[in-house]
């Protein structure tokens, strides 16, 4: 993380917003639809004559598929950040599911991470590696890395991750005047 000598008597806002977006994601939305589009075909416009049970399965798999994929892509297009004087709440998607809300007394400290990658964490989504923590990826670039009081680490890709982690920093110190971190 860059120095910021004016970080210590710096004022940050009430609440603070990040955002990070994955644009890849809504072509794998788009494959999801046209698995679903095909079911759908097939059940109107089929001419299957031999048994109806192949048909079914043909229809229920594809319109299965389609919106595994669909939804699944959807909910993790993009990370929604929101951090105010008591708490960090992570929202995933359009819908805001999953969500994990997070006590800042819970923070011990915030680190600034330059290189996610969906690689790291075995793709995107909400993930978790036994030897690295929780995890929410969208995309590859700079992230937040909060280090919990219970020993747990939790992941987030964010723009302006090093913004984020400077007011988490300062809400910490709020927090805990005589200490210093």
């Amino acid at each position: 993380m860059r120095d910021h000598p004016h970080e210590e008597t710096a004022r940050h806002p009430d609440e603070w917003h990040g955002r990070a977006t994955n644009r890849f994601q809504w072509l794998l939305a788009l494959g999801g639809a046209a698995c679903m589009a095909l079911g759908i075909e097939l059940a109107v416009v089929s001419a299957w004559t031999s048994s109806i049970a192949p048909l079914a399965m043909a229809v229920v798999g594809c319109i299965a598929a389609g919106m595994l994929v669909l939804f699944g892509t959807l909910a993790f297009v993009h990370v929604d950040l929101k951090l105010d004087k008591d708490f960090l709440e992570v929202r995933c998607g359009h819908i805001g599911v999953p969500r994990r809300r997070i006590p800042l007394s819970h923070v011990a400290g915030a680190d600034f991470e330059p290189h996610v990658t969906p690689r790291h964490w075995g793709g995107w989504g909400y993930r978790w590696r036994p030897e690295k923590g929780t995890a929410v990826v969208v995309r590859r670039g700079e992230g937040v890395v909060l280090r919990l009081w219970d020993g747990h680490t939790f992941t987030i890709t964010v723009d302006d991750a090093e913004s984020a982690v400077r007011v988490i920093r300062a809400r910490l110190r709020q927090d805990t005047p005589d200490a210093t971190r």
